[in-house]
């Protein structure tokens, strides 16, 4: 499904005024995506199911484009292997926009609105009454600066023109802690026999949402949001060195086409593992 709304100019003046947005919700896009433009930077995003996978696909992306310099970016993964992980991300975005759309225009507008969405969804899925869950991650614009926000093993990475890794977000899971806590290396994880188990998901009463602190974009700085589609696939230098630089429009074809080929052809000593992909990549103007 595709959505693009032209705010009303007329809105209150206590609620942001939400001038465009776009949803890709649990659909196949050509591998080439779509790359957007905003008043304050360029997104590209783009979202399909597995190769050869016969059921639908189980991620959405979104954004949301406010009128003064604000927006919201969000990656939704429906947990595979649980029942109705299509509906479950769906319903992480619908819920996510339905908050968003009347954000207060204030200091903290976004992040109460993105939090009381979080909790919504939540709550949504766990009345599916049918043990589904999703992932989201989720990125607050406001000016130059973001926030990130996060539920299970969906992940934001935010990397230099040359390279430098500025922000990567820990999994929720046993391995992502492990990792983080220095008990494994990178390479191990990749290949870990429990590496898909999460820990965390909308749809359960013990969620939690990790805030990241704020973070001031340099120009030129590349966000990533992306499903475990491509961080299983690659190791996070591999994205970083192939993200740091480029047209969006050239970025995100060769990004996609990559990734479904390590799907589609296993080679030794390179991850591998076909799954549904979603990803949304942000530089700023």
């Amino acid at each position: 499904m595709a959505v693009k709304t032209q705010g009303s100019r007329t809105a209150p003046r206590a609620i942001l005024t939400l001038v465009a947005e776009e949803h890709r919700i649990n659909v196949d896009m050509d591998e080439d995506g779509e790359v957007h433009a905003c008043d304050y930077g360029q997104i590209a995003l783009y979202t399909a199911r597995a190769p050869g996978k016969e059921s639908g696909n189980e991620d959405c992306v979104a954004f949301f484009c406010f009128d003064d310099d604000r927006g919201v970016l969000l990656v939704a993964d429906g947990m595979g292997g649980m029942p109705c992980g299509d509906e479950a991300a769906a319903l992480a975005v619908t819920a996510m926009r339905e908050s968003l759309f009347h954000a207060p225009r204030s200091d903290s507008g976004l992040r109460e609105s993105i939090l009381n969405g979080i909790d919504n969804a939540n709550k949504r899925i766990g009345e599916l009454g049918v043990g589904a869950g999703s992932t989201l991650a989720a990125v607050e614009i406001n000016g130059n600066v973001i926030r990130p926000y996060h539920v299970g093993d969906s992940m934001i990475l935010v990397v230099g023109r040359r390279g430098k890794i500025k922000l990567y977000t820990v999994s929720h899971s046993p391995v992502g802690y492990a990792v983080e806590a220095g008990f494994l290396d990178a390479a191990e994880a990749m290949s870990h026999e429990h590496r898909h188990i999460v820990s965390n998901m909308l749809g359960t009463s013990d969620m939690r949402v990790e805030m990241g602190p704020p973070l001031a974009l340099a120009r030129y700085d590349t966000v990533l949001l992306a499903s475990d589609g491509l961080f299983d696939n690659f190791h996070v230098e591999e994205i970083a060195e192939r993200i740091r630089k480029g047209p969006l429009d050239v970025i995100l074809p060769d990004l996609v086409h990559e990734t479904r080929h390590r799907m589609r052809h296993p080679e030794p000593q390179r991850p591998c593992k076909p799954d549904d992909l979603g990803l949304i990549i942000y530089r700023r103007g």
